[in-house]
């Protein structure tokens, strides 16, 4: 490999960091556990060194069937394979191994079983994370509970059996425990950071697909505008708030005309297209809702009927001067809009049948208009 290509690779390497940081992408499994395995691989890359410099040779030769092993879990994750929970067993087998080995050979003092309390809650999280169906609670408890027994025994050998390397360097223990002790919180911390970042992701998905069942709930997929459903809800707000608003029912003049002659798909032209125009024009003083059909219904607060009429005529306007275009096929369309205004003695129901009312006036009296 040359150097553009490690250069390449390295900078692949940092944009997923930064990706991952900043929330952009999922933490895989296959990221997990090149985490996990790389970390601890590095430590023994650095203990094997140390053991070399002090001729620590049991441990030496220990560190080198570590090193390879963890050669060996990078390859079951090469390509397509995918053996994460037999990676996990391997690497809880020679995490207890090492700890063990290396209490014999130095002693409790230089706090190598610590590896075994960090590799417990490792356990838990990778096995609840992997797609495992079955047992993957259980796998991770008996890990648990196998971890507390190796913990203690490693403990209980240090009592009854003198170390087999005798280092008499006050030095090295000091440096080693406190070099163990800063791995282990390290494993820890960085997985705690993982599943840190990984509940926000999860979080982050879960609201967008939220706020997607929201407006699918809320709103007409065809032109975008509120549903039935949406406008009962702001129509209760608006009568529960007392104040003065207008209802403007709206309606395409000769709309079955334009489905039978053009076809269904530029009438879904022009609804969007009178939505879009609709929504516009009401943007800020209240809420479209597509009523049923070509049927529209606006709801503008604290209206009066100069506002309210003013607002339906820029609406009936704007329509009247668009063009629809579909397939170098275009035609012009109509709005007939009638408007009520709510009286607050009455109920809204009321003031829809007279918003309908006006509008159906507006139609029998030659369309295109706006009837208040």
């Amino acid at each position: 490999m040359n150097k553009k290509q490690w250069k390449t690779r390295l900078k692949k390497g940092f944009n997923k960091i930064i990706d991952v940081l900043t929330g952009r992408t999922q933490i895989t499994n296959r990221l997990k556990f090149h985490a996990l395995i790389g970390s601890i691989a590095s430590v023994h890359v650095l203990l094997l060194v140390i053991f070399s410099i002090f001729q620590i040779m049991p441990l030496f030769f220990f560190n080198i069937f570590s090193v390879l092993t963890y050669a060996l879990c990078f390859w079951l994750m090469w390509g397509e394979r995918e053996h994460y929970l037999t990676i996990y067993l391997i690497t809880f087998i020679e995490v207890v191994m090492h700890s063990f080995a290396a209490t014999i050979v130095l002693g409790w003092e230089y706090g190598f079983a610590q590896y075994i309390i960090a590799i417990v809650p490792v356990g838990f999280y990778i096995c609840y994370t992997l797609d495992i169906k079955h047992k993957k609670f259980t796998i991770a408890t008996v890990s648990a509970v196998f971890s507390a027994v190796a913990f203690l025994s490693c403990k209980f050998l240090s009592f009854f059996g003198e170390p087999l390397v005798e280092t008499n360097n006050v030095a090295l223990e000091l440096s080693l425990y406190v070099f163990n002790s800063l791995c282990a919180f390290v494993f820890l911390t960085l997985f705690s950071l993982i599943f840190v970042f990984e509940m926000r992701l999860s979080s982050n998905r879960l609201k967008r697909q939220n706020d997607i069942l929201d407006k699918l709930a809320s709103t007409d997929p065809l032109t975008g505008l509120y549903n039935r459903r949406s406008m009962d809800v702001f129509l209760n707000q608006a009568v529960e708030s007392a104040s003065s608003f207008a209802l403007i029912m709206c309606d395409i003049d000769n709309f079955k005309k334009v489905n039978d002659t053009y076809g269904h798909d530029f009438g879904d032209v022009v609804l969007k297209g009178i939505a879009s125009i609709t929504a516009e024009q009401v943007k800020g003083h209240g809420y479209v809702c597509r009523w049923g059909g070509e049927e529209i219904l606006i709801l503008i607060n604290n209206a009066s009927e100069e506002s309210s009429f003013r607002i339906a005529e820029n609406i009936r306007r704007n329509v009247a001067n668009r063009v629809f275009e579909l397939n170098d096929k275009w035609i012009h369309c109509s709005l007939t809009l009638g408007i009520a205004l709510y009286d607050g003695k009455e109920p809204v129901e009321e003031t829809i049948t007279r918003a309908d009312y006006n509008l159906y006036c507006g139609k029998r009296n030659g369309k295109n208009a706006v009837v208040l």
